[in-house]
């Protein structure tokens, strides 16, 4: 399997008595890159300058091939350009208006003095806000940098990027507007009362990459004090398209949820998210395990969830490390380290095993070495089959919760969205490499939209119905 492309492209002066092309081509080759453009920039009789777009797959490869041009006599790098970096000059994302103002008529219509008789309005009427303001289609994406992709705690500036891109995302696949807000670390109380003193201006609210164990206690606060949808995806996410993917799978091995032996390993945020998502779904069997082994409701933890975790998980009390309680077991998953799960602890599960190795960006096993022995494998990886991607379910889900103006986004709705996810593969579609759909299919959104707001009006957590 190939590995997620990086692309630079080096400006080169090359004396043309002392290099040839040739030998810079050699040079990346050998090293694994692979030259997909070539322009001259400009052409002289003793130099030429041309601008190299290389592909490589990982950062090491593309310093060696900068390292060993520099070593070559007559060639000088006079740019190097990151295509990752370009596109983030500026920023991702600008705003933009929907009205003209070109005459001090419409000037006085959007802002004063016309502007005052809606302020009027809204403080009389607050719901007049989803009517007359971008509250109705607007989701604040909130992080304080503590849990950042695999990067750890990093500045909140450096955690823009990312929140950048989920507004992308939320934009292009749903039509949502969504604002990074990036804070300053700080204790949950602090957090809690930011957001709710920004919560005004959003018809929903997403947390993420906040770390554990604060990001609990933050959406349980938030939840509880905010009339607005509270969503942490990295938790919910991750839950839900990690739901969708095991129906499917379950499908394929013509087994039933309720009677399966489920290991869930890794019991932070995203595992404990799993494990109530998949309980939901009506498992009973479920054993979670981290680094102190098989978590049990015969002893205490100091972990916030732990004990609570432990009381509602492994009825038959095992205990033991993962390579004891995984034998006989019909699905792994996996939100933990990479390698910790061995050939031999696929072999020892029940017949047809389901393996998701979930840890990104290394995987607990990587596909090559599963296939002889999982019947299906997901990862949380794009250059695999079975993506676990949280892009699948949170343009979808707030798209549906604010269209319903849903006060919260509740177990049901999650189990929706992850029934809507799954069903947009047909069974007829539905094989070991294809359980979870792609994020470009257009299906998914639309899908998730409205089994969220079926959900929402069911559960009486719905303000209107938009489809009346």
């Amino acid at each position: 399997m190939s590995r997620a492309m990086m692309s630079i492209i080096l400006r080169l002066e090359m004396e043309k008595e002392n290099v040839s092309f040739g030998e810079i081509a050699t040079i990346v080759s050998n090293v694994g890159g692979d030259i997909v453009a070539i322009d001259v920039i400009k052409e002289g009789k003793h130099k030429t300058i041309r601008d190299i777009s290389i592909n490589v797959n990982d950062e090491t490869k593309q310093e060696r091939i900068i390292q060993s041009i520099k070593q070559l006599p007559g060639v000088v790098i006079k740019h190097i350009s990151d295509r990752t970096f370009l596109v983030h000059l500026g920023g991702k994302i600008h705003v933009s208006s929907k009205v003209e103002i070109d005459n001090r008529e419409e000037m006085s219509r959007v802002y004063t003095p016309e502007v005052a008789r809606v302020c009027e309005a809204i403080d009389e009427d607050p719901n007049l806000a989803y009517q007359f303001t971008i509250k109705r289609n607007t989701v604040a994406v909130i992080s304080d940098g503590t849990a950042v992709l695999g990067l750890g705690t990093i500045r909140p500036e450096a955690a823009m990027p990312v929140m950048e891109g989920k507004a992308m995302l939320f934009k292009q696949f749903a039509n949502v507007d969504a604002f990074p807000i990036c804070i300053n670390p700080c204790k949950p109380e602090e957090t809690i009362r930011i957001v709710k003193a920004l919560s005004p201006t959003f018809g929903g609210i997403n947390l993420e990459d906040i770390g554990s164990p604060q990001c609990f206690e933050i959406e349980e606060r938030l939840k509880q004090e905010l009339d607005i949808p509270v969503f942490h995806d990295d938790q919910h996410g991750t839950a839900i398209v990690a739901l969708a993917g095991l129906l499917n799978a379950l499908h394929i091995v013509n087994k039933d949820i309720a009677s399966c032996k489920i290991i869930v390993c890794g019991i932070g945020a995203a595992g404990m998210a799993i494990t109530n998502m998949l309980l939901t779904a009506g498992a009973t069997n479920i054993i979670g395990v981290d680094m102190e082994g098989a978590l049990t409701r015969d002893l205490s933890y100091d972990r916030p969830g732990w004990n609570e975790f432990a009381g509602k998980t492994n009825p038959q009390k095992e205990t033991g490390a993962l390579h004891d309680v995984i034998k006989d077991a019909d699905v792994f998953i996996g939100v933990s380290a990479p390698g910790i799960l061995k050939n031999e602890n696929i072999q020892s599960m029940a017949n047809d095993p389901i393996v998701f190795a979930l840890a990104n960006p290394h995987p607990e096993i990587t596909p090559d070495e599963a296939r002889p022995y999982a019947k299906v494998m997901a990862t949380g990886r794009s250059d695999y089959p079975n993506q676990v991607n949280n892009v699948l379910c949170f343009p979808g889900i707030f798209r549906g919760a604010l269209d319903c103006r849903a006060r919260e986004i509740n177990e049901e709705m999650k189990l929706a969205a992850a029934k809507a996810i799954a069903s947009t593969i047909s069974e007829d579609e539905v094989n070991e490499d294809y359980i979870i759909p792609s994020v470009f299919n257009e299906d998914v959104v639309q899908s998730i939209r409205n089994a969220v707001i079926k959900a929402a009006i069911e559960t009486g957590v719905a303000r209107r119905n938009p489809d009346q």
